[in-house]
């Protein structure tokens, strides 16, 4: 890839990041939290986006983020009060700046309607939205060779005589990776008297040789009527870790004259309403009060800060060191398999093999946990998605997240924000009523969409949820017949009604909208979802709201699972969904319906269903009475019992996914390959236990084309 790409696209990748720390700031302020470190983190947000937006030239995305910041500006000096309605224009701002990062992405190809937007944001800034943008980028042509003399302020002279301070202030990288402005300082400097400054090009190496994450330029100030040194010690008090600072005092008998400008042979002029455009001087902003010190330097990190960072690892590395950890895992089944087939061999090694089991466990949780993230960075995109849906069906809508720091794999997470977009446009287009409405039923006009996330017996529950007017089944039933998706005579429970809306081409809307209509949506989000290995249901109440719940695995990877036979084939049942294993007396087994079985588990009966019998296993055993049961606990469905011919033992198995091969089957979540060398089934319980209650037993036909039979 060119080195110039590549530095491009970790922009993008910061980006990603800066705008949900934006948004998170912003939800908070709009929620009464508009404290300055609140403030501040939006404003360096900002900021940072249009900082390296103006080193690739993205004109339109910096002049937009230029009035943005200009607006946060104002707010965290004070001199705006980010009242409900200012920040619901911080939030509209905040949506169309990330628009502009994606249409930069993009090359540019996507315009964005800003106008609106600028005006707005000009409207609190007191600017004219004709003029509203940043500066246009200055010419460098002979930059590396021009020596620079800034001149700033117009202070008058002190009275008594004062020493002349010579400040020299070499920045180091670090001082611009967070966001500190070098222009900002050496302005409060000229807060303080008259100041000279001379900008030190010395070490500026040839374009082709320049690294645009380090830091070439260095400042000799010359500070004029300022009696205290504490002062001067001050404006570089947040930044002295990442800059090289010398302070000298001179001795004068005569005030410094108070005439500034700034001149640079080679460059432009600049004043309070340009900005140098070339890494790593920084931008050059309005003129504010004292009391308004560089954000920059008021909210740099802290020693303690630095040392928690984070560093970003390519996803083709990770998923390679999982995979050898997998494979790793297989290998040390494998050998254990070899060494108990030997009791004598069995009997010296033992131990070594546990230790050996035990390092193998705890090198695959931390090599999990690097994949790991939580889901916050998919749930903050909801609340925009929120506010859109909402402008266009004119309804009031309040989003609830709880569980945003809820951890799950990368690609869990990745493959999420589809599903949750869908769900969420349906919860607030469909579930939720109009105002009017709403008021009608006697309830608030503003309608709760809550967007949850936890960890549940080794899986993650997502659930999103609204207070609104429920599934109308009547209607549902209405337009399946409508469309033929089921026939009128169908005899339907209210829970096979609801499940419906899944399927593809199913829609109850009146219209065709940009929202919904077309019948492309929920049949999507249960598609991925069961790719990922997961289920959804949906719990209604008519008048109330509905819920969609999304379990999902932890992992993709790795599970702990309980081996069982089941004639010739060896099966894995995941643990997080196992209770209890028993043998079964005769007495506790009884019949149901046509053949229907139940097991008596201490005085609850609960469905009994044979393995071999339901798969068609060859060499089965379908005595239920004489079999080992394992009684499992299924989401959204309840409590089964599983007859298996055996157990074989508990174990770590790694997960190897065929569904890009075979596609999905009811019933099975995925495959692995076992210590002796042998490919067994992993069972999808939820899957299954679903089939048995819908009565269609899997699909034996897929079952035996995965065995290869």
């Amino acid at each position: 890839m060119d080195p110039m790409e590549a530095i491009k696209q970790t922009y993008f990748q910061e980006c990603d990041e800066l705008l949900l720390a934006m948004e998170e700031g912003l939800i908070a302020m709009e929620s009464g939290e508009a404290d300055s470190e609140t403030i501040n983190a939006v404003f360096r947000a900002v900021h940072s986006i249009k900082g390296g937006g103006g080193a690739f030239g993205f004109e339109i995305l910096v002049g937009f983020s230029h009035v943005f910041e200009t607006a946060m500006d104002l707010v965290r000096s004070g001199k705006l009060d980010p009242t409900p309605d200012v920040v619901k224009v911080l939030l509209r701002a905040g949506d169309k700046l990330s628009d502009h990062v994606t249409a930069a992405r993009n090359g540019g190809s996507d315009a964005v309607d800003d106008a609106e937007v600028k005006a707005e944001l000009a409207k609190l800034t007191g600017e004219d939205p004709e003029d509203a943008g940043a500066p246009a980028p200055a010419d460098f042509e002979g930059l590396a060779f021009a020596p620079v003399m800034i001149d700033i302020g117009d202070e008058e002279p002190a009275a008594p005589p004062c020493p002349i301070w010579h400040v020299r202030f070499a920045p180091h990288a670090g001082l611009y990776a967070k966001a500190n402005e070098p222009y900002l300082l050496i302005r409060e400097l000229g807060m303080l008297g008259p100041i000279e400054v001379t900008a030190d090009l010395s070490k500026l190496p040839d374009l082709s040789a320049l690294e645009p994450d380090q830091a070439y330029f260095a400042w000799n100030v010359a500070l004029k009527d300022c009696p205290d040194r504490t002062k001067v010690e001050e404006v570089f008090e947040f930044v002295s870790g990442d800059c090289d600072l010398e302070i000298t005092e001179e001795k004068v008998e005569a005030a410094a004259p108070a005439a500034f400008a700034i001149s640079a042979p080679g460059l432009p002029s600049l004043d309070d309403d340009d900005e140098p455009a070339a890494a790593p001087v920084a931008e050059a902003q309005p003129e504010e009060k004292k009391a308004a010190a560089p954000a920059a330097a008021q909210a740099a990190p802290t020693t303690v800060d630095l040392i928690k960072q984070t560093i970003r690892v390519d996803l083709d590395k990770v998923d390679r060191l999982v995979n050898l950890v997998g494979e790793l895992v297989i290998t040390q089944a494998m050998l254990s398999q070899r060494i108990l087939d030997s009791v004598q061999q069995g009997q010296t090694v033992s131990a070594g093999l546990g230790e050996l089991e035990h390092l193998l466990r705890e090198l695959q949780e931390a090599v999990m946990a690097i994949r790991t993230q939580p889901v916050k960075s998919v749930f903050q995109r909801m609340p925009r998605l929120v506010r859109e849906t909402a402008a266009q069906t004119g309804k009031e809508v309040r989003l609830e997240i709880e569980g945003e720091t809820t951890e799950v794999d990368k690609t869990v997470i990745e493959r999420l924000g589809e599903p949750l977009t869908h769900m969420i446009r349906n919860a607030v287009d469909h579930g939720l009523e109009t105002p009017a409405e709403r008021v009608a039923a006697g309830k608030p006009a503003e309608g709760t969409v809550k967007l949850s996330a936890e960890h549940r017996g080794g899986r993650i529950i997502i659930e999103v949820a609204d207070d609104g007017r429920g599934i109308n089944r009547s209607k549902v039933r209405e337009k399946a017949i409508e469309r033929g998706l089921i026939s009128p005579n169908a005899n339907l429970s209210d829970e096979e009604i609801d499940n419906l809306i899944f399927l593809p081409g199913f829609s109850t809307a009146a219209t065709v909208s940009n929202i919904s209509g077309r019948g492309v949506g929920l049949d999507v989000v249960r598609r991925n979802i069961m790719d990922l290995g997961g289920r959804i249901t949906i719990g209604s109440a008519n008048g109330k709201g509905s819920k969609f719940s999304l379990t999902l695995p932890l992992t993709l990877a790795v599970l702990d699972g309980m081996i069982v036979a089941v004639g010739e084939q060896t099966f894995v049942l995941p643990l997080s969904h196992i209770i209890e294993s028993l043998l079964p007396k005769s007495a506790d087994v009884k019949a149901f319906g046509s053949n229907g079985m139940l097991l008596n588990v201490r005085g609850v009966y609960v469905p009994l269903v044979s393995v071999g019998r339901l798969l068609r296993v060859p060499g089965a055993k379908y005595d239920l009475a004489n079999s080992v049961v394992i009684l499992v606990e299924s989401e959204g469905v309840g409590r089964m019992a599983l007859a298996v011919d055996a157990i074989v033992g508990q174990r770590q198995v790694v997960i190897k996914s065929f569904e890009s091969n075979i596609g999905h089957i009811d019933g099975i979540a995925a495959a692995t390959i076992l210590g002796d060398g042998r490919v067994a089934l992993i069972l999808d319980i939820d899957g299954l236990v679903a089939g048995c209650r819908e009565g269609t037993g899997g699909r034996p036909t897929e079952y035996q084309q995965a065995l290869g039979a």
